[in-house]
Protein backbone atom coordinates (compact mmCIF):
# COMPACT_ATOMS: atom_id res chain seq x y z
CA UNK A 1 0.00 0.00 0.00
CA UNK A 2 1.16 3.67 -0.85
CA UNK A 3 2.24 5.99 1.90
CA UNK A 4 -0.40 7.74 2.58
CA UNK A 5 -0.45 11.74 4.08
CA UNK A 6 -3.97 13.19 4.65
CA UNK A 7 -3.55 17.24 5.21
CA UNK A 8 -7.43 18.58 6.28
CA UNK A 9 -8.81 21.86 7.37
CA UNK A 10 -10.90 24.56 7.37
CA UNK A 11 -11.48 26.89 3.86
CA UNK A 12 -8.48 29.19 3.22
CA UNK A 13 -6.37 27.35 6.43
CA UNK A 14 -3.30 26.91 4.29
CA UNK A 15 -3.50 23.04 3.98
CA UNK A 16 -2.71 23.35 0.44
CA UNK A 17 0.38 24.65 0.63
CA UNK A 18 1.09 23.14 3.79
CA UNK A 19 0.73 19.76 1.74
CA UNK A 20 2.86 21.24 -1.25
CA UNK A 21 5.92 21.56 0.90
CA UNK A 22 5.19 18.00 2.36
CA UNK A 23 4.69 16.63 -1.18
CA UNK A 24 8.41 18.68 -1.94
CA UNK A 25 9.78 16.88 1.44
CA UNK A 26 8.72 13.53 0.37
CA UNK A 27 9.47 13.82 -3.24
CA UNK A 28 13.79 14.24 -2.68
CA UNK A 29 14.72 14.37 -6.27
CA UNK A 30 11.92 12.37 -7.65
CA UNK A 31 9.04 14.24 -9.69
CA UNK A 32 5.56 15.19 -8.29
CA UNK A 33 2.35 14.47 -9.78
CA UNK A 34 0.12 17.19 -8.62
CA UNK A 35 -4.37 15.57 -9.07
CA UNK A 36 -6.11 18.27 -9.87
CA UNK A 37 -9.97 17.45 -9.10
CA UNK A 38 -10.91 21.15 -9.58
CA UNK A 39 -12.80 22.46 -12.49
CA UNK A 40 -12.55 26.28 -13.99
CA UNK A 41 -16.14 27.50 -13.86
CA UNK A 42 -16.01 31.30 -13.44
CA UNK A 43 -13.02 33.77 -13.14
CA UNK A 44 -12.46 33.69 -9.30
CA UNK A 45 -11.77 29.47 -9.46
CA UNK A 46 -9.58 30.14 -12.46
CA UNK A 47 -7.60 32.82 -10.12
CA UNK A 48 -7.78 29.93 -7.88
CA UNK A 49 -6.28 27.61 -9.91
CA UNK A 50 -3.15 30.42 -11.27
CA UNK A 51 -2.55 30.88 -7.79
CA UNK A 52 -1.89 27.56 -7.16
CA UNK A 53 0.02 26.79 -9.76
CA UNK A 54 2.24 29.91 -9.25
CA UNK A 55 3.49 28.43 -6.40
CA UNK A 56 4.05 24.77 -7.20
CA UNK A 57 6.23 26.17 -10.34
CA UNK A 58 6.94 24.17 -13.57
CA UNK A 59 8.53 20.96 -12.23
CA UNK A 60 5.09 19.47 -11.47
CA UNK A 61 3.36 17.43 -13.41
CA UNK A 62 -0.50 18.10 -13.89
CA UNK A 63 -2.89 15.75 -13.96
CA UNK A 64 -6.73 16.22 -14.17
CA UNK A 65 -9.47 13.98 -12.61
CA UNK A 66 -12.51 15.75 -11.24
CA UNK A 67 -14.04 12.78 -11.63
CA UNK A 68 -12.21 9.84 -11.98
CA UNK A 69 -9.88 9.92 -9.27
CA UNK A 70 -9.09 6.20 -9.09
CA UNK A 71 -7.83 6.16 -12.54
CA UNK A 72 -5.70 8.72 -12.34
CA UNK A 73 -4.22 7.46 -8.98
CA UNK A 74 -3.79 3.73 -10.94
CA UNK A 75 -2.10 5.98 -14.17
CA UNK A 76 -0.06 7.93 -12.26
CA UNK A 77 1.66 5.49 -9.40
CA UNK A 78 5.05 3.83 -9.51
CA UNK A 79 6.41 2.99 -6.27
CA UNK A 80 8.97 5.96 -6.40
CA UNK A 81 6.45 8.60 -7.58
CA UNK A 82 4.86 11.54 -4.93
CA UNK A 83 1.47 12.35 -5.99
CA UNK A 84 -0.51 15.25 -4.60
CA UNK A 85 -4.48 14.87 -4.32
CA UNK A 86 -5.79 18.37 -4.00
CA UNK A 87 -8.67 18.32 -3.00
CA UNK A 88 -10.67 15.40 -2.39
CA UNK A 89 -13.98 18.06 -0.80
CA UNK A 90 -14.04 19.58 -4.48
CA UNK A 91 -13.98 15.85 -5.57
CA UNK A 92 -16.58 15.42 -3.73
CA UNK A 93 -18.67 18.25 -4.94
CA UNK A 94 -18.55 16.88 -8.19
CA UNK A 95 -19.82 14.08 -7.95
CA UNK A 96 -23.06 15.15 -6.38
CA UNK A 97 -23.34 18.05 -9.14
CA UNK A 98 -23.30 15.36 -11.62
CA UNK A 99 -25.42 12.93 -9.52
CA UNK A 100 -23.01 10.49 -9.26
CA UNK A 101 -22.92 7.12 -6.81
CA UNK A 102 -20.59 8.86 -4.11
CA UNK A 103 -20.39 5.90 -2.15
CA UNK A 104 -19.44 3.74 -5.29
CA UNK A 105 -16.46 5.88 -6.09
CA UNK A 106 -15.37 6.77 -2.33
CA UNK A 107 -15.24 2.98 -2.30
CA UNK A 108 -12.96 2.60 -6.04
CA UNK A 109 -10.76 5.42 -4.86
CA UNK A 110 -10.33 3.74 -1.26
CA UNK A 111 -9.24 0.90 -3.11
CA UNK A 112 -7.17 2.67 -5.57
CA UNK A 113 -5.27 4.07 -2.69
CA UNK A 114 -4.71 0.95 -0.98
CA UNK A 115 -3.46 -0.91 -4.28
CA UNK A 116 -1.04 2.12 -4.97
CA UNK A 117 2.65 2.05 -4.02
CA UNK A 118 4.27 5.39 -4.17
CA UNK A 119 3.47 8.45 -1.81
CA UNK A 120 0.73 10.21 -2.10
CA UNK A 121 -0.46 13.51 0.08
CA UNK A 122 -4.32 14.05 0.38
CA UNK A 123 -5.83 17.85 0.99
CA UNK A 124 -9.58 17.65 2.22
CA UNK A 125 -12.01 20.08 3.91
CA UNK A 126 -12.69 19.66 6.76
CA UNK A 127 -16.89 20.62 6.74
CA UNK A 128 -18.01 19.41 9.94
CA UNK A 129 -17.47 21.55 12.41
CA UNK A 130 -19.63 24.36 12.20
CA UNK A 131 -23.67 24.42 11.95
CA UNK A 132 -25.92 21.68 10.36
CA UNK A 133 -26.47 22.95 6.96
CA UNK A 134 -30.10 24.68 5.64
CA UNK A 135 -30.72 22.13 2.72
CA UNK A 136 -30.61 19.19 1.57
CA UNK A 137 -27.74 19.05 -1.04
CA UNK A 138 -25.40 20.83 1.82
CA UNK A 139 -26.56 18.25 4.28
CA UNK A 140 -25.53 15.47 1.85
CA UNK A 141 -22.26 17.24 0.77
CA UNK A 142 -21.10 17.44 4.51
CA UNK A 143 -22.26 13.38 5.17
CA UNK A 144 -20.30 12.64 1.98
CA UNK A 145 -17.37 14.64 2.77
CA UNK A 146 -17.43 13.64 6.93
CA UNK A 147 -17.28 10.12 5.26
CA UNK A 148 -14.62 9.79 3.33
CA UNK A 149 -12.41 12.39 5.83
CA UNK A 150 -13.20 9.25 8.31
CA UNK A 151 -11.67 6.77 5.79
CA UNK A 152 -8.84 8.54 4.62
CA UNK A 153 -7.79 9.42 8.22
CA UNK A 154 -8.28 5.45 9.13
CA UNK A 155 -6.11 4.52 6.09
CA UNK A 156 -3.72 7.45 6.62
CA UNK A 157 0.25 6.80 7.89
CA UNK A 158 0.12 10.40 9.21
CA UNK A 159 -2.69 12.96 9.87
CA UNK A 160 -2.07 16.40 9.87
CA UNK A 161 -5.10 19.24 10.60
CA UNK A 162 -4.00 22.99 9.31
CA UNK A 163 -5.37 25.50 10.96
CA UNK A 164 -4.34 29.63 10.10
CA UNK A 165 -1.54 28.28 8.47
CA UNK A 166 -0.27 25.83 11.04
CA UNK A 167 -0.27 22.47 11.21
CA UNK A 168 -0.70 20.14 13.89
CA UNK A 169 -0.03 16.49 13.33
CA UNK A 170 -2.86 14.39 14.84
CA UNK A 171 -1.71 10.77 13.52
CA UNK A 172 1.23 9.12 13.29
CA UNK A 173 1.45 5.34 12.62
CA UNK A 174 5.30 5.70 13.37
Amino acid sequence: MATLHFVIGGARSGKSAFAEGLALEKAGANPITYVATAEIFDDEMAERVALHQQRRGPNWHLVEAPVNLAGAIASADTPNSVLLIDCLSVWVTNLLVKDMDIDAASANLLAALQQASGTIVLVASETGLGIVPDNRLSRRFRDANGRLNQALAADAHEVFFVVAGIASKIKSSA
